[in-house]
């Protein structure tokens, strides 16, 4: 009897699991595998906190780990995970960290750091140079036709798209 106890116990834990993370992965651009926690991993490890800081992005570290929305994230220090623990969406990059003009155009791309932009206090990330190029040319568009576009395409896996 315990035996059985302890193995439905582990199959509900598991299928939470999984079904967090197959809603993170069609919600949130993570990386493929999973940290410690179980949970997928946010921006490839860079501390979001770090990106308002200057845009200068900070490699995480996994002894600062903060999960939210069954994503983990790694802080560069105790006070960016503090930061960050106090106000999630504050730090976080708009779209689920995918990149801001591919959702603009109805696709979910990786989102790069190294191709950022803070509007209003909230972060963007793009795929790469030139399609950063390409928004510069036209950000209110390009963040408008995006926010509209987002809703639609949110909880549609990466493949399908």
């Amino acid at each position: 009897m315990k035996l059985n106890s302890t193995i439905s116990g582990i199959a509900t834990a598991l299928s939470v699991v999984l079904a967090s993370t197959a809603f993170a992965a069609d919600e949130y651009n993570v990386n493929n595998g999973f940290t410690l926690t179980g949970n997928p991993l946010g921006m490839h490890g860079v501390d979001p906190v770090s990106m308002f800081q200057d845009m200068k992005p900070a490699q995480g570290n996994a002894t600062f780990t903060s999960e939210h929305d069954g994503v983990d994230y790694y802080f560069a220090s105790a006070d960016a995970q503090a930061k960050f623990d106090a106000g999630p969406s504050d730090h976080l990059p708009q779209f689920g960290g995918f990149c801001a003009f591919g959702v603009f155009v109805g696709k979910k791309l990786d989102g790069d750091v190294r191709y950022a932009d803070i509007v209003d206090g909230k972060l963007y990330l793009f795929v790469n140079s030139a399609i950063f190029d390409k928004y510069l040319e036209d950000k209110e568009a390009v963040l408008t036709g995006a926010k509209d576009k987002w809703s639609d395409i949110v909880n549609t896996p990466v493949g399908e798209l």
